[in-house]
């Protein structure tokens, strides 16, 4: 339980629309990186093994393989920084965390196929209002 006045001054500086996704998802982080005077937007692709946290403190890991190294990068949620997020395509899986992927090589990385990917897709549950209609029709 936070403090009322903590959670007051964290409220600012939560996005509004955090981006959507879960763990297993393959997706493209568009960061914006400051080199001086100049500003430009950096991707990392890869998949999120992990996510944490919760309010301003949230955060999630992507991981991906480079010249047959993995590279993890842990990024805040509601970073100012970070432009916006693509999820490229959705996986089925069992674990909140996927840590067993990091001693993993090649094919054996691969994740299962999930939910095809929707433009304007919510992670919510869908409504179910019509079914208890349905069960008085029956009747």
């Amino acid at each position: 339980m936070k403090n009322a006045l903590i959670a007051h001054v964290e409220a600012k500086h939560l996005k509004a629309n955090p981006p959507k996704f879960e763990v297993g998802d393959i997706v493209d982080v568009h960061q914006r990186i400051v080199e001086g005077d100049k500003e430009r937007i950096q991707v990392f692709s890869g998949t999120v093994i992990m996510t944490k946290g919760e309010g301003i403190n949230a955060t999630f890991t992507v991981r991906r393989i480079v010249n047959n190294e993995g590279v993890e990068r842990i990024f805040p949620l509601h970073s100012p920084k970070i432009e916006k997020l693509e999820v490229k395509r959705r996986s089925r899986v069992r674990r909140a965390k996927l840590y067993y992927l990091r001693e993993r090589t090649g094919k054996a990385t691969r994740l299962k196929e999930g939910a095809p990917i929707v433009v304007g897709e919510t992670l919510a549950a869908p409504a179910t209002e019509a079914a208890p209609a349905a069960e008085t029709e029956k009747k």
